[in-house]
């Protein structure tokens, strides 16, 4: 007997063996889903019911070469699957769709952040043509907070009425407190691009008061070649680079302990669509210093210390106070896990679901 037809199929084409960023929110929003109801369309070979391969080189992990199959697999390949399967809609954990065949989509989209800060490289058109084109023919818009909708609507024109905004989550498996004493560093999660405004971070920390020790600055994240040699050699030039140290990439496990016993979390971006490293450090008891800049104020409250991202000195102050005052620190490790409790998957999925019967 033929299966019941699924409310949507999920793009899985993004997925990889090492997520960062959308990659995680892909993995972990399709987790949350009722696998008979959205069946995954699979580049790993898991064991997820319902879920349909599809090649495992299309993700980011494979380079420029990886995307460009992508978007080709995407216009090419991924409308015959969803005829063949009877899905009414295709669900994307990301503003990538086929733009022809009649396939009707639901998009998540981060943020509109390669518009606001546009960068000179061979993916300025898929930015600046192909995902505007995607987010004005999707049927709806999931934009992960009211910042990042506010943004499609004010800078695309995307009609309101058909943007979606909602919450994040986190895997309570993966992240949260493990009661571990808290070591001599501060931690950066993501990209070294400008935006993520690191420099200004280098400088604070190179201020910051050290009353205990040998204090140091773990940045993990994907080496940029455009932008991580400019930000080792300003930490030389500042005098920090025997304290600081540079990880592409670090495990689960890996993530969970450096959460657990970093004093704080930087994260002072200038601009974020939703700062999912600020949630992972709530959710495991770690005080946040965020910038006060799109969505992140959504995300921390009152939980954190918002700063202006551009002000080296807030920064260092910020950084100050929580070396130099237990109370606060206490206080922001106990708010964190309360305030991220508010950004459940199972409710996303229930709101994402609602959105699908809705357009199906």
């Amino acid at each position: 007997m033929r299966a019941a037809s699924p409310l949507a199929l999920f793009n899985g084409s993004y997925l990889g063996q090492r997520p960062t960023g959308i990659g995680v929110v892909a993995r972990d929003l399709v987790n949350a889903l009722d696998p008979a109801l959205v069946p995954l369309l699979d580049p790993l070979g898991g064991d997820r019911p319902h879920s349909l391969p599809i090649p495992a080189d299309l993700s980011p992990e494979f380079g420029r070469q990886g995307h460009w199959r992508r978007l080709v697999w995407t216009q090419n390949e991924l409308p015959r699957l969803l005829r063949a399967r009877g899905a009414p809609l295709l669900l994307s954990p990301l503003p990538e769709a086929p733009l022809w065949r009649g396939v009707r989509s639901v998009v998540l989209a981060h943020d509109l952040l390669p518009l606001r800060y546009p960068q000179f490289s061979p993916l300025l058109a898929y930015h600046l043509a192909y995902v505007p084109l995607v987010l004005h023919r999707a049927v709806r818009v999931l934009c992960n907070s009211e910042a990042t909708a506010r943004e499609v609507h004010g800078r695309l024109g995307v009609p309101a009425r058909r943007l979606v905004p909602i919450r994040l989550g986190f895997d309570p498996g993966r992240l949260r407190p493990l009661g571990l004493r808290r070591e001599a560093f501060f931690l950066v999660l993501g990209r070294h691009d400008p935006h993520k405004n690191l420099d200004r971070v280098l400088r604070a920390f190179a201020k910051v008061k050290d009353p205990g020790g040998p204090l140091r600055l773990k940045l993990v994240g994907p080496h940029d070649r455009r932008y991580t040699p400019r930000l080792q050699a300003l930490a030389k030039e500042l005098g920090i680079a025997g304290r600081c140290d540079w990880l592409p990439w670090v495990s689960d496990g890996e993530r969970l302990q450096l959460l657990n016993r970093a004093q704080a979390l930087v994260m002072a971006s200038l601009w974020e669509g939703f700062g999912l490293p600020a949630l992972e450090s709530m959710a495991c008891g770690t005080p946040v210093v965020a910038a006060r800049a799109g969505a992140l104020p959504e995300v921390v409250g009152d939980a954190g210390l918002l700063v202006d991202p551009r002000s080296i000195d807030a920064l260092t102050s910020a950084l100050d106070q929580l070396l130099r005052d237990p109370a606060l620190a206490a206080g922001l490790a106990a708010a964190g896990p309360v305030r991220a409790a508010d950004f459940d998957w199972r409710a996303t999925a229930g709101q994402v679901l609602e959105v699908l019967r809705e357009c199906g």
